[in-house]
């Protein structure tokens, strides 16, 4: 492999990790906070990407399509948080069927309602250009992902290292019993943990719509990177989910390139190993 594509398939990496964090981050403050395995989390990405599709078609904007996407799946979120899960608080089983159902129907749902042809989100003309770089054309949209994830990386160590909601979250991830029994309404920090890493899916699903595509089962695809993600970086953890992120964005690219037939073993191996040498992620935390 040349050095030039060695170059490229590191900027692929970084950019694939950069919409991984955007997923995995809400993923693994609600799996770290409130025990809660939701897969519908892909789900909610999927939606996300639908209702970017619609009012780009709409009205052209790219730029509202990714809040009424983010701000609509953030809805969604609290309404399954309120309505599905309050009530189930505490039973594991039923919590991960409930999720796993509600994947399922969301995805039927959207089928429904937007077919099932693969589609792409169009991104403003400024955007949609290319830039040299290593003596090819590179999409300019990728960086605009990488920009993004960035931003709500600092936006989101801002919060939880500098906040007292930061600290609330963070005590709760540690000792959700304690947070409870100082006077803290966890429910209330569990309903806006859930929503935001909604919103945070939501509008993942607008960023990854305008490059990987929109489809039926794109939503199960995400969620298996996500896990990983998680799995490897620890539960809780936001350093977690950039370290896990840029490993599997990393491996990802470079197994693709190299070695495509054993794609997910490269991924899934790695997860296994960081299992059994740290159960709980390289940055998690035992319950």
């Amino acid at each position: 492999m040349s050095a030039q594509v060695l170059g490229l398939q590191f900027i692929n990496g970084l950019t694939l990790a950069a919409l991984l964090f955007l997923l995995a981050s809400g993923f693994t403050l609600i799996f770290g906070l409130m025990r809660i395995m939701n897969l519908s989390h892909g789900a909610l990405y999927l939606v996300g990407g639908y209702l970017g599709l619609t009012v780009i078609r709409a009205t052209g904007n790219f730029f509202l399509a990714a809040l009424v996407a983010a701000l609509g799946v953030m809805l969604l979120g609290l309404f399954t948080e309120r309505f599905l899960m309050r009530p189930i608080r505490g039973l594991a089983m039923p919590e991960v069927l409930l999720s796993i159902g509600l994947a399922f129907v969301l995805g039927d749902v959207s089928l429904a309602i937007w077919g099932g042809d693969p589609q792409t989100l169009k991104t403003p003309d400024f955007l949609s250009g290319s830039l040299s770089i290593l003596g090819t054309t590179y999409p300019m949209f990728r960086f605009v992902v990488l920009a993004v994830g960035a931003a709500i990386c600092a936006v989101l160590w801002y919060l939880q290292e500098k906040t007292r909601i930061g600290a609330i979250v963070r005590a709760g991830v540690d000792d959700r019993e304690m947070v409870d029994a100082v006077g803290i309404n966890v429910k209330a920090v569990f309903t806006a943990v859930f929503a935001f890493g909604a919103f945070l899916a939501g509008l993942a699903g607008v960023m990854g719509g305008a490059f990987l595509a929109i489809y039926p089962g794109a939503d199960f695809e995400i969620l298996t990177y996500a896990l990983v993600v998680v799995v490897i970086g620890g539960p809780g953890s936001l350093l977690g989910a950039v370290i896990g992120s840029v490993a599997v964005g990393m491996i990802d690219a470079y197994s693709t390139q190299l070695i495509p037939e054993f794609k997910y073993f490269t991924i899934f191996a790695p997860m296994a190993l960081t299992l059994w040498w740290r159960p709980y992620g390289l940055f998690g935390r035992a319950w």
